[in-house]
């Protein structure tokens, strides 16, 4: 339901940190694990309100702050929507995890359209871009901010280009990599960093939606350590990332790849 939004045990805090796409896997668990170390976090979902709402309750049942917003990030009004329902709720933004992301059904380039490839980078490219851009307006002491940190949920299939699956997706992810680079360098003096993080290959759901759900199973023996990885230890990387002991890094991208 557009717009819609729970909210738990909201008040103001000094660390407001956004994640997109926030409802489940990598999303869901850098949640939880923010919300855990006192972050007052704001879920955006796309159309699974229930998966937000059971993140919300999950933050809820250890007596973490959370709200959720439906917004699909793809659209301009509705990323505006997403921060500006976030400063009059939680107030002034510290933090943001460019998490959603999206790739459609296994296939070759050459069986694909240009409404699929459209899509894909809708989401993962012109939908980073926009929430960093209102991240930055909020955040920069160039506006008036207090600075802030960024990380951007990029995959490790840009360092192999995912051939025979969906290069497009690996292809925009890439485009994520620049960005990180580009606007670390852009806002490093106005007290804002920006990383990036490349997850390998993650329990997800997202196997299941490019038509293997059990790719998992086949994949895992291509990393130097024998398995996949685990959400929680895609969120922990990204807390890290957002800590006051990564103060000194930005522009940079870490693999969480198990090798790979």
């Amino acid at each position: 339901m557009a717009g819609s939004r729970d909210v738990t045990s909201i008040s103001q805090s000094p660390q407001v940190l956004i994640v997109t796409g926030g409802s489940r896997g990598i999303g869901a668990a850098t949640a939880v694990l923010a919300a855990r170390r006192g972050y007052a976090v704001v879920i955006n979902y796309r159309q699974d309100h229930e998966a937000a709402a059971q993140t919300v309750r999950a933050i809820q049942q250890e007596n973490g702050r959370a709200l959720s917003v439906q917004a699909d990030i793809s659209s301009e009004t509705g990323v505006v929507r997403l921060f500006e329902t976030t400063d009059r709720e939680l107030g002034p933004l510290s933090a943001l995890v460019n998490n959603a992301g999206t790739l459609e059904q296994q296939m070759r380039l050459e069986a694909m359209d240009a409404a699929r490839i459209e899509r894909t980078f809708a989401t993962n490219v012109t939908g980073a871009f926009l929430c960093c851009r209102e991240a930055v307006r909020r955040m920069s002491t160039r506006h008036g901010g207090k600075g802030g940190a960024i990380v951007n949920v990029s995959s490790g299939s840009t360092c192999v280009g995912s051939p025979g699956e969906y290069i497009d997706y690996a292809a925009s992810k890439g485009a994520v990599d620049t960005l990180t680079i580009g606007l670390a360098k852009e806002v490093a003096e106005e007290g804002i960093r920006v990383n990036a993080v490349r997850p390998g290959f993650i329990y997800t759901d997202i196997h299941a939606k490019g038509g293997e759900p059990e790719r998992m199973e086949r994949v895992k023996k291509l990393v130097p350590m024998q398995r996949g990885g685990q959400p929680e230890e895609v969120a922990a990387a990204i807390l890290w990332l957002l800590t006051s002991e990564a103060s000194y890094v930005t522009g940079a991208i870490l693999n969480v790849t198990g090798g790979r």
